[in-house]
């Protein structure tokens, strides 16, 4: 990195005009983004004033507000009329040239190939940096999904609104970019999980205080920047340090939990900062929220995990919220305060009592905005409620019963814009999985993407095999007696399928992957207790199969020999299988190794011990 710095300030040093064009640029640069700070600024400072006001002193801060905005339209037209003429960017252009001429972009050389991520991540458009730095203020240990991304960008106010689009479906498409352009990688077993690669993390790290970012691996003693207004702290030891007024995002992972201090000291970080946009509070065990957390106007995101107490009731406070994402160490319901959140899009709620399920107060179709409801028990008449909300993308439901499955199925079948349906059936005392209500009088919705069914199933629901646009599947704890994929092989968008204990079988024979079936699936996952063998593939199955994991797969000892013939396959994944099937595969003189050899990437753990990993090329790009 030092030496690729040396050789640009060398360049930049005879190319006198390019010094004099980028230094033009930074000033300009730097002009304009102190005063659309100084305008976003103004807007916080206005709905926090604002609020709670009404008649006539509401509206000479309006009349105020509005000619303040006039102001402000005119200054930063006044500083985009004085932007540098330049063409096709000529420093990008010239900074190209020349690193191309001294480099030959070698993958294997770490220098070259760091110049090749700074050229690509120079031509990102703003928005796209500003994504990809939000990616790594995500707290490491945790892994960012893609929907939490999304929420983080629509909240932080870098995706504009327009009509008849979805904030979140251009945030999407952002992160989409990144991982097109190789920014973000995709993690398969996951599913909607990614990670920011190596060089552009280290790469963003380096740019993060021009952008006003900081991100610390370090405890209390940290120092935060003034000028910072996105702050990440991983890993924190004891409490949070003290932060400027200027924050607008805070995210903060502790190791095991924060002292009882904290909450205090949270307290006074977010009565000085109340224009805080993001709140991402993870493994912090707090006893409770400071309730400071209920003033602050401006919060558009709250995530609170490992959480102790119920949700405080001043929460109903936030109503510019639009996403709540808590998960409690309590059983609780949602008060009805929750319905004052009409700006609400994303109500995400978990608990680890019973089937973790949370209760919403009737009238809960009332928030017109909503398009994630996860988490919640649908009985007392919520089922036949949620007809009404034909705007939600994504719903998840828990501790589903007899009582009310028909009116659930019947109004799930109304919500024409849903795309990720998630339901766990009710789990019976001192039962190891839940029962599922009968399910073929369902009918899913037509652009369904993800399905996750969670307890016992008497048969494969048949409707599933006309799902043409579904991409992922998750069957949990079914125990089929009979084979699963026989209705999914031909499921033409099928991508990601997760079976966990869905086949209850000893073997898996050649008709479970016939020739032509699963034309686009990439990423298999099997998890069974009972499984033993898997014995065949019919040549031409798995065309496109890129990962297959085994997990407590305790019995497993026989692959199939025509395994070695899906070319595609970059990892195989085997976790707590048996001893003896590591052993034969293992690549220093096991007798099945042949299976495997073409694969790049193995990873084996036996049941009890025996485990090793062998890399035997880079994965193909």
């Amino acid at each position: 990195m030092l030496s690729l710095i040396r050789q640009l300030d060398e360049f930049t040093r005879v190319a006198g005009d390019v010094e004099t064009i980028r230094a033009c640029c930074q000033t300009w640069e730097r002009e304009l983004r102190v005063m659309l700070h100084e305008a976003e600024d103004y807007v916080d400072n206005f709905i926090i004033k604002v609020y709670g006001q009404t008649g006539q002193d509401q509206k000479e801060w309006i009349a105020e507000f509005a000619s303040e905005l006039e102001n402000i339209n005119s200054h930063v037209s006044e500083i985009m009329n004085r932007r540098p003429r330049l063409g096709a960017s000529p420093i990008l252009e010239e900074i190209q040239q020349f690193l191309r001429s001294r480099f030959s972009f070698d993958e294997d050389d770490e220098e070259t190939a760091l110049a090749s991520c700074m050229l690509n991540y120079m031509n990102l458009p703003d928005d796209l940096k500003l994504s990809l730095l939000f990616c790594g203020a995500f707290p490491g240990y945790y892994r960012n999904t893609k929907d939490a991304l999304v929420r983080v960008l629509v909240a932080a106010g870098l995706i504009q609104e327009k009509p008849g689009e979805l904030m979140e479906d251009k945030a999407r498409e952002n992160i989409e970019k990144l991982i097109d352009l190789g920014m973000l990688e995709e993690e398969g077993y996951y599913c909607d999980c990614v990670d920011v690669l190596y060089p552009y993390y280290e790469l963003s790290l380096s740019v993060m205080n021009a952008e006003d970012f900081f991100i610390s691996t370090a405890n209390s003693d940290s120092i935060i920047p003034p000028t910072a207004r996105h702050v990440s702290i991983h890993a924190a030891d004891n409490t949070i340090p003290n932060m400027n007024t200027l924050l607008h995002s805070l995210f903060v992972s502790a190791k095991q939990r924060l002292s009882e201090a904290s909450s205090d000291c949270l307290g006074t970080v977010l009565y000085n900062a109340k224009r805080v946009r993001v709140l991402h509070l993870e493994k912090t065990q707090l006893k409770s929220l400071p309730d400071e957390v209920g003033k602050l106007v401006n919060l558009r995101y709250l995530r609170v995990r490992h959480f102790k107490t119920e949700l405080p009731v001043i929460i109903s406070n936030l109503w510019n919220l639009q996403t709540l994402d808590i998960s409690v160490s309590k059983v609780f319901e949602l008060s009805n305060g929750v319905l004052n959140l009409v700006q609400l899009r994303h109500l995400k709620m978990f608990h680890p009592i019973n089937n973790g399920e949370v209760r919403v107060p009737p009238g809960i179709s009332r928030l017109r905005n909503l398009q994630t409801l996860e988490g919640i028990y649908a009985g007392g008449g919520i089922a036949k409620e949620l007809g009404d909300m034909t705007q939600l993308r994504s719903l998840e439901v828990r501790c589903l019963s007899d009582d009310h499955a028909d009116e659930l199925y019947a109004s799930v079948t109304k919500l024409t814009a849903l795309r990720n349906l998630s339901l766990n059936g009710e789990r019976h005392w001192m039962a190891s999985s839940s029962v599922f209500p009968f399910l073929e009088t369902f009918s899913p919705p037509p652009l369904l993407e993800t399905l996750e069914l969670q307890g016992c199933l008497i048969e494969m629901p048949l409707w599933l095999g006309s799902m043409e646009n579904l991409t992922k599947l998750h069957l949990c704890y079914s125990h089929l007696s009979e084979n699963p994929t026989t209705i999914l092989q031909f499921l033409p968008n099928l991508k990601y399928l997760r079976m966990w204990d869905a086949y209850k079988g000893k073997r898996m024979e050649i008709e479970f992957f016939r020739a032509g079936g699963f034309p686009k699936l990439e990423y298999l996952t099997i998890e069974s207790q009972d499984l033993v063998e898997w014995t065949a593939i019919e040549e031409g199955a798995l065309p496109s199969l890129k990962e297959l994991r085994f997990s407590n797969c305790p019995k497993l000892m026989v692959l199939p020999e025509e395994l070695q013939h899906v070319t595609t396959l970059q990892i195989l994944h085997l976790w707590k299988v048996h001893e003896d099937l590591i052993r034969r595969l293992s690549p220093n003189g096991g007798p099945e190794n042949y299976k495997i050899k073409h694969i790049p990437l193995v990873k084996c753990f036996g049941h009890m011990s025996y485990s090793w990993e062998f890399w035997r090329r880079k994965p193909p790009q």
